[in-house]
């Protein structure tokens, strides 16, 4: 009960607050994404003052800037070595020609700036005003390139999460993945990467991928692909009373490959359009068909099939990588079963929207809601794995899986930013010298439901479920993020669980 009252209270809160500002009616909370930099404020009002005729005596400046305005004449680009400045412009929201009134510029200025840093091709940018004359400027980016070719040691747990693996698994060395994975960002300056790596261990792995953002003049399409091959001494062929139930030989008990090709249609800077198709190939021993004939289904051991689907994204945030202001969308549908390769079937509909907004100076809150559903219900175990897979869980429920066909998660966070600094690293190159840090303290509050069309052991299928907790986040540039959390689910359960991706 008492879960349940921390949620809906933080919950409502949170939406009162979000619709007041939405319609104008937030008091005194200062404007979403008010984090213009002093020396750009500065500089602006500089510029209205010098050169807009002002009559005497004048009380409001921002009466002046209501009708004072710049006509871009250029964009400037400089820093970009690798990249190219057409790959630079294409991310802005204004071009050549285009009106700014002056009272708007400094926050246009921020507003592009951050979009450049959101296509994670550089560690910094900074955006000013030049060669002023009249009421005509050019607008000048100066931009700090990252290091694109970079491989490193792979160390990734073949378990859900680390609480799981430190926890349950007892830190087995034996349920870690190690090997290496290499990746070359901006390959030809158009932001394009190609990428690999190769695992052993747990899982034996081969992946190979390349994606090309734009293919044509105007910037607005592109294609990608990606080919992995795996293989496993061990199987979750089954879930009981909400745990995942492992098997293990010394054969290799369960391969898969799969060959996948996407097209993306990009006509804005927020809005992406994207169609992929994938071919899938999952083929077990004998032994686990016997554990679980319903593991691919009929007793089978091995399945193939197409899938096609269509996904569009859309997001407006200070930070694709740790949002505070802002909000997002994803919806995806996708037919699983196409020209004779159907051994699986399904329609599957994905849909998962977020707001972010700033409450007070250094104060964020968030709101997210995932939505997920497939047709018909009744699919093999490879095809109902809902809640506690992947980044769909609930905070405080790490140790469970819910499996079924449809579920939902709502998830509701306060953040409070504690510090904000930067540490040198005096053993490394100038430009990463700077190690950005922010940390941010939070309270958060979950609630989710798994549908089950079949009967299955467990006491989380098919009913709410709520958690809460108190938590802290570390981020830093690169887009990382480590979160440390202690969280309450409904059962009374407690615990200090740690993460390496954002929750929401």
């Amino acid at each position: 009960m008492f879960l349940r009252t921390v949620i809906y209270t933080t919950g409502f809160w949170l939406c009162l607050l979000f619709a007041q500002a939405a319609h104008g009616q937030a008091g005194n909370l200062p404007p979403a994404g008010d984090t213009v930099p002093e020396p750009l404020k500065e500089t602006v009002q500089k510029i209205i003052k010098d050169s807009v005729p002002q009559p005497a005596p004048v009380p409001v400046i921002g009466a002046v800037a209501d009708t004072a305005y710049i006509v871009v004449r250029n964009i400037l680009v400089s820093g970009n070595k690798r990249t190219r400045t057409s790959i630079v412009l294409r991310e802005l929201g204004i071009q050549s020609g285009d009106t700014i009134r002056l009272r708007n510029l400094a926050q246009t200025l921020e507003t592009d700036r951050k979009q450049l840093l959101n296509t994670s091709l550089f560690l910094n940018v900074v955006a000013n005003v030049k060669n002023w004359e009249g009421n005509q400027a050019d607008l000048a980016f100066d931009v700090l390139e990252r290091w694109y070719l970079l491989a490193f040691p792979i160390f990734k747990l073949a378990d859900r999460n680390f609480n799981q693996w430190w926890v349950e698994k007892n830190h087995s060395l034996d349920r870690v993945n190690v090997g290496l994975k290499v990746f070359q960002d901006n390959l030809t300056g158009r932001n394009d990467d190609v990428y690999g790596d190769v695992t052993v261990g747990y899982t034996q792995k081969f992946l190979l991928g390349y994606n090309l953002p734009y293919i044509d003049r105007k910037l607005r399409h592109g294609v990608g692909f990606v080919v992995s091959y795996s293989r496993n001494r061990e199987v979750n062929y089954i879930s009981d009373y909400n745990k995942q139930q492992f098997y293990r030989e010394d054969d290799f008990l369960r391969r898969q490959f799969s060959a996948s090709a996407t097209y993306t249609y990009r006509k804005a800077i927020s809005t992406k359009h994207q169609f992929y198709i994938g071919y899938y190939n999952e083929s077990v021993n004998d032994t686990v068909a016997r554990l679980n004939p319903g593991y691919l289904g009929g007793g089978r051991t091995d399945i193939r099939y197409l899938e096609l689907g269509y996904r569009l994204q859309f997001i407006q945030a200070d930070s694709w990588q740790y949002p505070l202001v802002g909000r997002s969308f994803l919806g995806e549908v996708s037919k699983a079963g196409l020209a004779g390769l159907s051994d699986l079937d399904y329609v599957r509909v994905r849909v998962k929207a977020a707001r972010y907004w700033q409450l007070a100076k250094k104060t964020y809150g968030a709101l997210s809601l995932l939505g997920q559903g497939k047709l018909p219900d009744k699919q093999p175990y490879i095809g109902v794995r809902a809640l506690g897979y992947g980044d769909d869980y609930l905070r405080g429920l790490e140790y469970y899986v819910v499996d079924g066909t449809a579920f939902f998660i709502l998830k509701s966070t306060l953040r409070r930013e504690l510090l904000n600094f930067k540490i040198h690293l005096p053993i490394v190159p100038k430009k990463f010298s700077n190690l950005p840090i922010r940390v941010l303290a939070k309270a958060y509050g979950d609630m989710g439901y798994g549908y089950s069309r079949q009967s299955l052991h467990g006491r989380l299928n098919n009913r709410m479920l709520y958690t809460a907790g108190l938590g802290i986040d570390v981020v830093s540039f690169y887009d990382t993020c480590v979160r440390f959390e202690y969280s309450i689910n409904q059962m009374g359960e407690k615990g200090l669980f740690l993460h390496a991706k954002l929750d929401m």
